[in-house]
C-alpha cells in the first residue's frame, strides 16, 4: 500500500484501522493521492522566496488534489432538541443546543460496496504554526464521530526534509554566493527589520563576529522552518498522546528528496492558472 511512496523516503502512518478502512473501502483515495505527491518536488528557491504564503509547490499539489475533485468542503454540524407534547395541551419546542462548523480544505466523496457515499478529508501542513495539527485532529475526530467523514490525512514536512533544511538553504547560499543584505536584494529574498538588526548585530560584535551567510541562513531556517512549525516530530507528538483518536488516520511525511535544485517549468504553469482565475 503507497508502495511507490514508500519507495522514495516518504514516512507513512495508519491509525485506527485506516489501513483496513482505505484497503477495503477507498482504494482509488489511495491511488489518487500516491499519483498526486510521487512526482511532487519543490525547488530550494521556492521553499527561500515564498514569503509569508504558501509555497508554490504546495500550489501545485492542492491544484493536482483538485482536479481529481478533492475540494475545500464547509461542515455545519446542528444539534436540537424536539418537544411534542400529547393530548389536548399540545406542546411544541425546538430548541437548538449546538451549532459547529468546520471547513478542510480537500474533502472527496467516494462510493463503493458500502451504501451510498463516504467522505475522506485531508489537510496539507506544510509549514504553519504546529498548533495547527491539533485543530486539524480535533476536526477530524468531531467529523468522524458524527459520521461525515471515514478517514482523515494529513501531509506535512517529514523528519529528513525538517532535520536537512538548514543544509538545503546553506547550499542555496553558497551557489548564491550571499554574502551581504544587498544579495539578498539581488536574490529578491525579502527580510524584515527585525531580522536585519538581528543578523547585523551578529556580524558586527567585536567577539566572534558570524559571517553574514551564516548568520543569515541561521536566521533564516530558524524563523521560517523552526521546531515550533508543522513537521513530523511535532504530528507524532500529537498522536502519541490520542489527539484526534479514534478516528482513522493516514499521516504522510514529506521526505528530504522532493527538494530540487534545478528550474521547475511548472512554476510557470500554475502562475499563468492563477493569473487565468483572477481575470475571471
Amino acid at each position: 500500500m503507497l508502495d511507490l511512496l514508500r519507495d522514495k523516503g516518504f514516512e507513512i502512518l495508519f491509525e485506527s484501522h485506516a489501513t483496513a478502512i482505505l484497503d477495503r473501502d477507498f482504494p482509488s483515495a489511495l491511488a489518487e493521492i500516491q499519483a498526486a505527491l510521487s512526482s511532487f518536488e519543490i525547488p530550494i528557491t521556492e521553499m527561500i522566496g515564498s514569503g509569508g504564503g504558501e509555497t508554490k509547490g504546495t500550489q501545485r499539489m492542492r491544484h493536482a488534489l483538485n482536479e481529481q475533485g478533492w475540494c475545500k468542503t464547509h461542515f455545519e454540524i446542528k444539534k436540537a432538541i424536539k418537544i411534542a407534547g400529547v393530548g389536548n395541551d399540545q406542546v411544541r419546542v425546538n430548541i437548538e443546543r449546538e451549532s459547529t462548523s468546520h471547513e478542510i480544505d480537500h474533502v472527496k466523496a467516494f462510493v463503493g460496496d458500502f451504501v451510498g457515499s463516504k467522505l475522506v478529508a485531508l489537510e496539507i501542513e506544510w509549514n504553519n504554526k504546529d498548533p495547527f495539527f491539533d485543530r486539524d485532529l480535533e476536526n477530524f475526530k468531531r467529523l468522524h464521530a458524527e459520521g461525515a467523514i471515514s478517514v482523515g490525512i494529513i501531509v506535512t514536512r517529514g523528519s529528513t526534509l525538517h532535520e536537512r533544511t538548514r543544509e538545503f538553504v546553506e547550499r542555496y547560499a553558497n551557489e548564491s554566493d550571499i554574502g551581504s543584505f544587498e544579495d539578498l536584494d539581488r536574490l529578491g529574498i525579502s527580510i524584515t527589520p527585525k531580522q536585519r538588526t538581528s543578523i547585523a548585530k551578529r556580524t558586527n560584535r567585536a567577539r566572534k563576529p558570524v559571517r553574514f551567510r551564516q548568520a543569515w541562513v541561521e536566521k533564516f531556517v530558524g524563523d521560517k522552518y523552526g521546531e515550533a512549525t508543522t513537521h513530523w516530530s511535532k504530528l507524532m507528538a500529537r498522536v502519541k498522546r490520542g489527539v484526534g483518536n479514534p478516528c482513522p488516520l493516514l499521516l504522510l511525511g514529506l521526505p528530504a528528496e522532493i527538494v530540487t535544485f534545478h528550474s521547475d517549468l511548472h512554476v510557470e504553469e500554475i502562475e499563468a492558472d492563477d493569473s487565468e482565475e483572477s481575470a475571471r
